[in-house]
């Protein structure tokens, strides 16, 4: 019994290996990059803001994986995320959501690591507010 299962694993195994080896294309290389702002004056981040985002190399679409908004000297805060393609209007990407405490300043996050999420054309502006705050931190999706 043990050598016919050896014969067969023996035939079974070059075939596997062999459609593995030889699958389609390969798989498209993305360009990863991370863009930051502070807004505000004084020390710190008054709002900040940092956006990771991703394309395939030559596509001028940008995907946005995450959005990380930060506050500086206050203990409580409420954010959100908007979203302006080029010749668009402000729209809101991430609805408002509770930051947490952390030492000196408050922070949020939306969306999750990996090539997911929406995609934006080159150039896009996205902006993190804080309520009650009117001063934005902004980046471009270049």
């Amino acid at each position: 019994m043990i050598p016919a299962a050896v014969a067969l694993a023996s035939v079974l195994v070059p075939v596997v290996t062999a459609s593995v080896v030889s699958s389609g294309p390969v798989a498209p290389r993305y360009a990863d990059t991370r863009v930051r702002d502070c807004a505000g004056s004084g020390s710190g981040c008054r709002p900040g803001v940092v956006v990771h985002h991703w394309h395939k190399r030559g596509s001028t679409a940008r995907g946005v994986g995450w959005v990380y908004a930060s506050r500086e000297g206050v203990r409580s805060g409420t954010a959100r995320w908007l979203v302006k393609k080029p010749g668009g209007t402000w729209k809101t990407g991430g609805g408002w959501k509770r930051a947490h405490r952390v030492g000196s300043h408050v922070e949020t996050a939306w969306g999750r690591d990996g090539h997911t999420g929406p995609k934006y054309p080159r150039n896009t502006r996205i902006c993190v507010e804080f309520r009650g705050l009117s001063t934005k931190a902004c980046v471009t999706l270049k």
